[in-house]
């Protein structure tokens, strides 16, 4: 069975105005698919998306219009074959701080609405959209989803309690999803990066020192990991035939200490 062919398909980044997203975006258009960046970044978003002969949608990935919105837009440009979840947000706190004070569950709650919920929302609603598409080839493949976790999920450190359940969640979800959604022919798989390059480090002398300090801790290579790096395991996941149901730990190896 060859490789899942792209041409002419639509697909979806979610966070695909900058980092992880971006990559996979620009390795998806590059396949042959019509991109939609779905982000709430605008002024990124559009300038992607225009460079690379797609559409952006504003998308708050929690909300079930904004899913629908980017859902429909992705399906006008050809069929969707392929979602990446990359959207998230990371926060650090403690369970109770240094004073004893418990760690506002509004902060916890919000980290699992984007990360873990938001994931979920835009997973459903392209996978129903994916599940009346034609099949792909004899085996009634339909499209294939990709969604974000982290090494926090296995190796969460200090003050990554909300962060860490938020990406356990990705993971613990991938494979009933995957055993709902083989019914249709729509494959899920689950990447777990570790320290990827991306502009949450910021830029300039000091960012660079300090992700050289980062980099020294991974097995092997000794560095960050780069957004493309991370898009060929997205492309391998969507474009595998066989590949289904997995959490895929991309990070050079590395295991993270408490803190």
């Amino acid at each position: 069975m060859p490789r899942m062919n792209l041409e002419g398909s639509s697909s979806i980044v979610t966070g695909g105005a900058s980092g992880i997203g971006e990559a996979s975006a620009r390795q998806l258009a590059a396949a042959g698919s019509r991109v939609v960046i779905a982000d709430l970044n605008e002024e990124k978003g559009q300038a992607v998306a225009s460079e690379l002969g797609g559409l952006f949608v504003k998308c708050d990935v929690s909300s079930t219009d904004d899913a629908d919105a980017a859902v429909a837009a992705a399906s006008e440009m050809g069929p969707l074959r392929a979602l990446v979840n990359s959207a998230g947000i990371g926060y650090a706190g403690r369970t109770i701080d240094r004073n004893n004070v418990p760690l506002d569950l509004d902060k916890f709650t919000f980290v699992l609405k984007v990360n873990l919920i938001g994931s979920f929302n835009m997973l459903s609603r392209s996978a129903a959209a994916m599940a009346v598409t034609e099949p792909l080839d004899a085996d009634g493949s339909r499209g294939a989803i990709v969604n974000m976790a982290s090494a926090a999920a296995f190796d969460g450190q200090i003050g990554q309690c909300a962060y860490s359940a938020s990406k356990g969640g990705i993971v613990g979800m991938t494979l009933p999803i995957a055993r709902d959604l083989s019914a249709v022919g729509v494959r899920v798989n689950t990447i777990a990066p570790g320290l990827i390059d991306t502009p949450i480090y910021g830029e300039g002398e000091a960012s660079e020192a300090f992700k050289a300090h980062l980099g020294a801790s991974v097995l092997f290579p000794k560095r960050l990991g780069t957004g493309e790096e991370l898009a060929f395991a997205v492309m391998e996941c969507i474009t595998n035939p066989y590949l289904n149901a997995e959490t895929i730990r991309l990070d050079g190896g590395i295991r993270m200490p408490p803190k």
